[in-house]
């Protein structure tokens, strides 16, 4: 598996098309841009030798709150012919590093609250649950702040 950075409007159908496919909130083509155009150096995306498109990606973002930097995982989708092989672990780190050399000093995401999958991913990465946001997503679902 090779990880690269996102590197522009060439890489969007392929991250929408992803992200559309394995996650249920539905992203309008304007919230992928927010992401991208502002924080491209924090976006990776993962593919297999025998692959042209991405079989993984994460989205994410910083800004500054108060007196720290705050990182934020926006979107993390692995295609699920390729789950359970270490592919959203290591997405997760290297946005993670990149976000620290950037001097974030906290990350958050949300996740809904029965994706036993992503929650224990997250958790193995030292993520806690910090609050339970009851019918956060636009399907109804419970997430969890991490």
């Amino acid at each position: 598996i090779t990880y690269r950075l996102y590197t522009g409007e060439p890489d969007l159908p392929h991250i929408i098309s992803l992200i559309a496919s394995e996650l249920s909130e539905p992203y309008v083509i304007y919230t992928f841009r927010y992401f991208l155009t502002q924080w491209p150096h924090l976006s990776f995306l993962a593919y297999t030798p025998e692959s042209p498109t991405p079989i993984g990606v994460i989205v994410c973002k910083q800004s500054f709150h108060e007196s720290s930097t705050k990182g934020y995982i926006a979107m993390l989708s692995v295609d699920k012919r390729y789950r359970k092989r270490g592919i959203g672990v290591t997405l997760v780190k290297i946005s993670m590093e990149a976000m620290k050399l950037d001097g974030v000093e906290e990350i958050s995401l949300e996740t809904e609250h029965d994706n036993a999958p992503a929650l224990s991913l997250y958790e193995s990465l030292g993520f806690i649950r910090e609050k339970r946001l009851y019918r956060f997503y636009l399907n109804g679902k419970d997430a969890f702040r991490l």
